[in-house]
């Protein structure tokens, strides 16, 4: 009798398997799950658990996925890949109802890292892997609805596996920095590219894509994400640093609470190369990503902004591996100018302060440099620097190395500097009068000394009573060199004259000593 009514109750059992097996906790009722979708037919199905002591939320995973968690587990610890790892069904092939599902499957399947350093390793498992991140990538391009939080986790999830790793530079010393140049010499190529490269074009994808909610996205693309994601900027691939490039510049687009750390992150990189290491491979890259986040500054600018500019771009003239990232540190401390051209004045005398001295290469490049930044500076700034400017260009005029001297003498065919030139020309050309004049004398370059003469003859036809005065006080400041030249020339003579008679004197008095002695 016993045995019949037990027979009657119901199965505890099956009840807790199925539970499970809807990814729910044993204590969860059947209408916990929620219900969200990537295309308008295709649900989710995963319990969320909310945590109130920590403010985040858990998601937790359908049954097939641990299994496939649990592989990945076990493969990435170990050399050995099992041949459990297994090319899943094609997500084309799959019913509506079941593509994200499997979709999820595949993420977890590609967060499987493989060996890429032996290319004849694990050669079926690493062609499975790619083309199930070819399919992702289709897949992600093509969605037409919004992704649901498990899809944005499990995919960040993947990529952070995938690329967040130790970066082993090449050593180099600042000598091979200096005259780096990364058309001429063989970048340094990550054998794992071909997986990477899909890796990227994935996240690429998923944060441009319009059915990316930021809202959602922003818990996990989080600030130690894009830490992450920055410190991947110093490899030595610049196929990789391209695309953490358009990767970043997107996420600042699309993650609008993240632009003040994004912008903080890069500076403190910058503090790090100038101060400390004067080595990293991805300066270009991150000066091309703020060039155009400048570009985008509103007006006024910003006083955040400006101590950016000051503190850490100008500063970066100073490393000498600077032909590394000139284009793109000269653009943006171009687009500050003309934002404001009041900073003018602040960006030329940072160049005066960070000026070289004995590297010609690298003052040619200032003096590009500088061209660009006048060309966008108005009277009221340029009147402020032109003193020291210029006694900085009479430098450059009548320096030997012939690039140097012909550079400075370019400025005078720009047309916004040669019209500054004129009309401060009672200032400027008392200060650079000297130095064309030793060029016209005394230069090698036949180049050299025919710019000189044409800038000379532009001071002359614009104002001869000023060029003439020039040319009489430089004769007499010639002519007092002469005279000091002479008097020094004398005055050693005389010292010379005096020191051989000391010495005969000195000489008699120790004859007449050993003499006595003897004696």
């Amino acid at each position: 009798m016993f045995r019949q009514i037990l027979n009657r109750l119901p199965s505890k059992k099956s009840h807790k398997s199925n539970d499970n097996r809807d990814g729910g906790s044993p204590h969860s009722s059947p209408h916990t799950p929620t219900s969200s979708r990537i295309n308008n037919d295709v649900p989710v199905t995963r319990s969320i658990t909310s945590n109130p002591a920590s403010g985040q939320t858990s998601i937790g995973q359908n049954h097939p996925n641990k299994k496939l968690q649990s592989q990945i587990s076990k493969f990435n610890g170990n050399s050995a890949v099992s041949n459990t790892y297994e090319a899943l069904p094609g997500l084309k092939d799959a019913p509506n109802s079941e593509k994200q599902s499997l979709f999820i499957r595949k993420l977890t399947l590609c967060g499987i890292v493989f060996d890429f350093t032996d290319p004849t390793k694990n050669l079926k498992e690493k062609e499975i892997k790619r083309q199930t991140l070819v399919e992702l990538v289709d897949y992600i391009t093509s969605a037409n609805g919004k992704f649901p939080e498990i899809v944005m986790q499990e995919t960040v999830k993947m990529v952070s596996v995938n690329i967040f790793r130790k970066l082993t530079p090449q050593p180099r010393d600042n000598k091979v920095l200096e005259t780096f140049d990364g058309e001429e010499e063989e970048p340094s190529m990550d054998p794992a590219w071909p997986h990477l490269q899909l890796v990227y074009e994935l996240i690429l994808r998923f944060v441009a894509s319009p059915e990316t909610d930021p809202k959602i996205a922003k818990r996990y693309i989080d600030h130690s994400f894009v830490l992450k994601w920055l410190d991947l900027f110093d490899s030595e691939d610049p196929r990789e640093r391209e695309y953490l490039k358009f990767v970043l510049h997107r996420m600042y687009g699309k993650f609008m609470v993240h632009r003040p750390f994004i912008r903080k992150a890069i500076n403190n990189i910058f503090f790090r190369f100038v101060f400390e290491t004067e080595k990293h491979n991805g300066i270009a890259e991150l000066l091309e990503i703020l060039g155009s986040i400048i570009n985008g500054f509103a007006l006024p600018l910003k006083e955040e902004h400006k101590l950016f500019l000051v503190r850490a771009l100008i500063p970066l003239h100073k490393p000498k591996c600077i032909p590394m990232y000139h284009q793109q540190i000269s653009y943006c401390i171009t687009q500050f100018v003309e934002k404001d051209c009041k900073l003018a004045d602040t960006v030329i005398r940072g160049l005066l302060k960070y000026w070289p001295i004995t590297n010609s290469s690298k003052e040619v490049m200032f003096l590009s440099e500088l061209e660009e930044v006048l060309e966008a500076t108005q009277l009221p700034e340029f009147q402020r620097c032109m003193v020291p400017l210029f006694h900085q260009i009479a430098r450059c005029l009548s320096s030997s190395h012939f690039q140097v001297a012909e550079r400075a003498l370019f400025l005078w065919n720009n047309d916004h500097i040669d019209n500054l030139i004129k009309q401060n020309r009672k200032v400027i050309l008392p200060i650079i009068f000297p130095a064309l004049e030793r060029n016209t004398n005394t230069h090698w370059n036949q180049v050299v000394l025919s710019l000189t003469l044409n800038v000379k003859k532009i001071f002359s036809d614009v104002d001869p009573q000023l060029f003439e005065e020039c040319s009489r006080k430089s004769k007499e400041e010639e002519s007092r060199k002469e005279e000091c030249k002479l008097q020094r020339e004398a005055i050693w003579k005389r010292l010379e004259l005096a020191a051989q008679g000391h010495e005969q004197v000195m000489s008699q008095e120790l004859i007449a000593n050993q003499v006595s002695a003897s004696g």
